[in-house]
Parts: C-alpha cells; sequence; structure tokens
C-alpha cells in the first residue's frame, strides 16, 4: 500500500516558515484580536482584490461567514431558500438559525450542483433566496441560476467553500457571480488556517450588515456602543488573519497542482460507464467519479473500495444520506421540541432522486493533495486505473 501525503498534517498542507513569520509578528505586537487591528482589515482588503470584488468580509469559521451572508439578506422567518441536498451542513444552519426554511432542489447527476431546471422547480411563493454550492471543486450553472433568479428579486448565494479559483460555466470566478460567494478555510480546503471564512460581494449595503453581523451588530466605526440588530460574535482573530494572509499567496500553485494531477488521472482512467471530470475550471477540492454500474458492472461501493486498498482515500457517495434524511431536518430537531422554523412550511418531505443514487450507486470522490509527488501521480494513476479494471472483471 502506497503512503500518500493528506490534508490531516504537515505533509500535504504547504505551511511553512512564511506563517511562521506571521503568527510572530502578531504575537509579539500583543495585539491579537481584529477590533483596531491591522490584519483582519489587510485580509478583507486583499481577498476582495483576489476575487476581483468590492468588498470582503472575515469570520471566524466557514460555517459563520455563510451564516453572516444568509442574516446579511435580512429575511423573514418562515421565507424559503432553495438549497442542494448534497453538501455540508454548514450551507444550512446558518439558514435554520435565522427562521428560513430550507427546500431541497434536486442536482445534475454527474456534478451534484444544483441546475436552473431542479431550482425552477422548487420555487415557490415564499422563495427568497438559492444556495448554490460549487461541489468538489466543480462549478454550477450559477449563471443560469442567477438569470432565472434575479427578475423575481431571489437573492443567490454561492457556497465556495470547495471552490477556490474555480471558474463557471461562464468562465467567472465562483463567488463572483451572485450577491454573495462564501468561502472557507478550513483545515481540508485548498489554503487553511485551521478555520476561517471570507465571503466577497459588490453589494455594500450586504457587505456592511454581514460584518456587523459578526460582531453582534456593533457599529464600532461610529464610536457609539449600541447594537443595531441581532447579531452574533464570528469575529476572526489577527493570528488567524495573518497565517490565511500568506496562504492566499499560494491559492493559485495549489489549484495548479492539482489541476495537474487530476488530468493524468482523467487521461488514464477514461472506461465505459465511468464519467471523470475534464474541464478545466475545476479546481478539485476531491475528485469525482460517476459509475453507471450497468455499463461499468460495479457501483460506487465497489469501486471505492477497492481504491482504499490501495492506499488512496476513497468514499463511496460523498455523505452518508442526502442532507434532508439527517435528523435535523427528518425529525425537525431544531429548537427544542417546536420543530421551529421547519413548522412554517407547508411544504412535503423532500425527495431528490438524481442526489439519491449518487450517494446510494454512482458517486466516488477520491482524496487529491496537492502535494504528491512525481512517484505519487504515478502510483495513484496505475491505482486508479487497477481499481476500474478490477471491479468490472467481477462483473455479475
Amino acid at each position: 500500500m502506497h503512503n500518500y501525503p493528506t490534508i490531516a498534517d504537515a505533509a500535504g498542507r504547504r505551511l511553512g516558515e512564511e506563517e511562521e513569520s506571521a503568527v510572530l509578528r502578531v504575537l509579539r505586537s500583543g495585539h491579537l484580536w481584529r477590533v483596531d487591528g491591522a490584519e483582519v482589515v489587510a485580509l478583507e482588503r486583499e481577498f476582495a482584490a483576489f476575487t476581483g470584488s468590492a468588498h470582503a468580509v472575515a469570520a471566524a469559521t466557514g460555517s459563520g461567514v455563510i451564516h453572516a451572508a444568509v442574516a446579511a439578506l435580512d429575511l423573514e422567518p418562515g421565507d424559503e431558500i432553495v438549497m442542494p441536498p448534497i453538501t455540508d451542513a454548514g450551507s444550512l444552519v446558518g439558514a435554520l438559525a435565522q427562521g428560513l426554511v430550507p427546500v431541497f432542489a434536486d442536482v445534475d447527476p454527474v456534478t451534484g450542483c444544483l441546475t436552473a431546471e431542479s431550482v425552477r422547480e422548487v420555487l415557490g411563493a415564499r422563495t427568497r433566496a438559492v444556495m448554490v454550492v460549487h461541489l468538489f471543486g466543480g462549478a454550477a450553472d450559477v449563471e443560469g441560476i442567477v438569470a432565472l433568479c434575479r427578475p423575481h428579486g431571489i437573492r443567490v448565494v454561492e457556497d465556495c467553500a470547495q471552490a477556490y479559483l474555480t471558474r463557471t460555466p461562464g468562465g467567472a470566478l465562483a463567488g463572483t457571480v451572485g450577491d454573495i460567494g462564501c468561502f472557507s478555510l478550513q483545515q481540508s480546503k485548498h489554503i487553511t488556517t485551521g478555520d476561517g471564512g471570507l465571503l466577497v460581494t459588490d453589494d455594500a449595503e450586504l457587505a456592511r450588515r454581514a460584518a456587523l453581523f459578526t460582531d453582534k451588530g456593533w457599529p464600532r466605526d461610529t464610536g457609539e456602543r449600541t447594537h443595531l440588530f441581532l447579531g452574533l460574535n464570528y469575529r476572526m482573530n489577527e493570528l488567524t488573519a495573518a497565517v490565511a494572509r500568506v496562504q492566499l499567496g499560494k491559492v493559485a500553485s495549489v489549484v495548479e497542482d492539482r489541476r495537474a494531477i487530476a488530468e493524468a488521472w482523467s487521461t488514464a482512467i477514461a472506461a465505459p460507464g465511468v464519467t471523470v471530470p475534464h474541464h478545466t475550471g475545476h479546481s478539485y477540492w476531491l475528485y469525482p467519479i460517476v459509475v453507471d454500474a450497468a455499463t461499468a458492472g460495479f457501483d460506487n461501493r465497489r469501486l471505492a473500495e477497492l481504491v482504499n486498498g490501495t492506499g488512496l482515500g476513497a468514499s463511496a457517495g460523498y455523505l452518508q444520506r442526502p442532507l434532508y434524511a439527517n435528523p435535523v431536518i427528518a425529525q425537525r430537531r431544531t429548537f427544542g421540541a417546536s420543530g421551529w422554523p421547519l413548522t412554517l412550511s407547508d411544504r412535503g418531505a423532500p425527495h431528490c432522486p438524481a442526489a439519491e443514487r449518487l450517494i446510494g450507486e454512482t458517486l466516488v470522490t477520491v482524496s487529491i493533495n496537492e502535494n504528491f509527488t512525481p512517484d505519487d501521480v504515478r502510483a495513484s494513476t496505475e491505482s486508479l486505473r487497477w481499481a476500474i479494471a478490477e471491479a468490472g472483471s467481477t462483473r455479475g
């Protein structure tokens, strides 16, 4: 079994002397929180420039920055937000906390992302927002979704936690097409500070509300100690921001190296009934393979088992179940026994056949890492090719 670098330790992370120096700079300053600090403000300015956006807002976690984005929309309890069922709960929990009702739309059977058509099918009188998740580093058709939503005044938030430098079908940078784009700095992401998040927007009012929300609704820049609306403390600290500023300078090389590895894999392992990504805009947080069992002769669980046996990390389905099948939604475990805000909706139980098939039968995600050596790339390519051939040889 081959040993590969992973995101769990230094072998698979690009953390070095530059980050150490940044941390020491902040420690020696004695000023570690963001209020009146220099690092978070600089990070927000640099990240806005990085994405070509007018504004950026930092938060303590990726889930926190999504919550801030949803809160910035200032919607009413019982308003609906459309989202995909294949995503981390971080896409969901902020909406529930704001009293919004999640409505789950089905996904493209290959990308696992929302489509304009699947969103159209679930729009209702209370739909006020759509959470578009760019899954695994591959882009959803966010241009099509925005074109659908904008005439109805429906806001679009892009969850780009897995999608640094991902390009959309229209060629835009993921996170810059909708009203707000959200990024994560959690341990497993393309760049990391352990935890952390950033959002970008061209709307000054949304940026202002998001920033206030991360600091208890406190407008510190006015010199008044007051709280303009209900907010939380999601402030990023100066140590995190200092590391993030260094990491930001490395993200382009991280994505470039992942794309080169993925291209080697895609060229080598194409087979009947096996769909692999080839599009240049993908940033490969994970490498997705979609299997048609009727043609390939095996399902996702068989392939994942074989890939895992080679030392590569692989998951059948990515999630164990669609997001709506977890107790928080299925059993309405939200605020005590109230079930609120899910009780504000009279929609029936969600059912997304394409998403359920991806999880249960067709999707395999393979871990990929920018620090793979040439030997790692060769070994992993051979292992994937072998696993697909071996799975197919046991047909029937």
